[in-house]
């Protein structure tokens, strides 16, 4: 959530930032709610005096034994006023809140301008881009060759959007989230945590899902309004909702494999063949809540830290920052992590890597107790993929393919695969 403090003071300011993000802001709107919402204020707290000097001047002629009747009721008619005040200050602080809850985040000023993916900016590029002696096959392709990637079982099991994973393929699978994961919790100073893959309705609004992005969700049809996690980012991240750390505790780096679902309501057409836009897929997430000025930093060491995933298995990517109409709502700024994806000649997104400010910290309410000041104040977010396992897992397939069809398995991963260092689809 913007700061509303700032949204009252500078709201022209907010309005051309965020038409960096395409977004519109209602300036006539708010200012008129924020009128209203200053008159009752004021009037509420006169009120509020009025009838506290009344109440005192009641103890005072009664001390003195006059009539005290006309005093009783003048108060009771002040109270009567104050209410009335008060219902009206909460409808109209309501729409604002409302209104709140609905406006991205401010974007960095680092943030390019643009109107789409398209027009997102490279920013480096590591690895080379594997050559072949032979006509490369995309990974549904190799797969076809035998029944470990099956696409129809899924469907029949589920639907649409799903695949299941067999044998072998299934290991290296699981063995790319082992192998994150240890990198994560011995090389970068992550603390594993497992969280639910279902929450309420508020983990969901604490990180900005909701409620503008409610049709994104599968949310489950009884009357708790529960829902699926699309990312580890929602319960991690909510750990710290109404939550004071103390300045000993900071910065708190957190790492959780989890899978992910998500309706995928608005690719209507988009990458329905394989992996790649899936309706439930696995990923390891990587979750920090740091002080906030150093958020900037963390968001580099963050990114850091995915890329190294990809370094170390050898898979070349390029990182990309978002312009402002492909970024998301709840970030000031994000680098997205593309590899390079021979069976489609081009880099495909497989993380992205997000620093939120204290956008999602406001609407938590999540906080640390500054050691300057002795006072709670909002901590800042920042979170990124490391890595999403099918997409890497897809990477893996095209990039390491040979000639007879079979996979190269790199050599980080072979221990986890019992020494085999190449996998077969036959």
């Amino acid at each position: 959530m913007i700061d509303p403090k700032l949204l009252r003071s500078d709201i022209d300011y907010v309005a051309e930032r965020l038409k960096v993000k395409n977004f519109d802001l209602n300036v006539a709107e708010i200012s008129s709610l924020e009128e209203k919402r200053k008159a009752l204020q004021i009037k509420t707290e006169a009120l509020q005096s009025e009838r506290n000097t009344a109440s005192k001047s009641i103890g005072q002629a009664k001390s003195r034994g006059e009539d005290i009747q006309a005093l009783l009721e003048s108060v009771s008619h002040l109270g009567d006023q104050l209410d009335e005040a008060k219902a009206s200050l909460k409808v109209v602080q309501e729409s604002l809140n409302d209104l709140l809850m609905y406006l991205p985040n401010i974007p960095d000023d680092a943030v390019p301008l643009g109107a789409s993916e398209d027009e997102n900016v490279e920013l480096r590029t590591w690895g080379d881009i594997p050559e072949f002696e032979f006509k490369v096959k995309d990974h549904v392709e190799l797969a076809a060759i035998g029944n470990k990637l099956d696409f129809e079982l899924a469907v029949k099991i589920a639907g649409s959007r799903f695949t299941t994973l067999r044998g072998d393929l299934a290991t290296l699978h699981r063995a790319l989230i082992q192998f994150m994961l240890e990198v994560h919790l011995k090389e970068h100073g992550y603390e594993e945590i497992y969280v639910p893959s279902i929450v309420n309705k508020e983990s969901l609004m604490g990180t900005g899902n909701l409620p503008k992005f409610e049709e994104d969700l599968f949310k489950l049809t009884d009357e708790r309004e529960l829902y699926l996690i699309p990312t580890a980012e929602v319960p991690v991240t909510n750990i710290m909702r109404d939550e004071i750390a103390s300045d000993a505790e900071m910065p708190i780096k957190l790492v959780c494999h989890t899978p992910c679902f998500r309706s995928e309501a608005g690719s209507y057409g988009k990458d329905t063949k394989g992996m790649i836009r899936q309706h439930q897929f696995d990923k390891v997430e990587l979750v920090q809540f740091v002080r906030p000025n150093e958020s900037e930093a963390a968001h580099e060491d963050l990114t850091s830290h995915a890329e190294k995933i990809l370094q170390k298995l050898g898979l070349p990517y390029r990182v990309v920052i978002l312009c402002g109409g492909d970024l998301g709502f709840a970030s000031a700024k994000t680098y997205d992590l593309e590899v390079w994806l021979p069976g489609q000649n081009k880099y495909r997104e497989i993380s992205s890597c997000s620093n939120f400010r204290d956008f999602q910290a406001r609407r938590m309410q999540a906080r640390w107790r500054n050691p300057e000041t002795g006072k709670p104040e909002l901590l800042h977010t920042v979170n990124g993929s490391g890595l999403a396992a099918g997409r890497t897992l897809v990477a893996i397939i095209e990039n390491y393919q040979q000639v007879d069809g079979s996979i190269r398995i790199p050599q980080v991963l072979q221990g986890y695969m019992g020494g085999n260092s190449s996998l077969s689809f036959s």
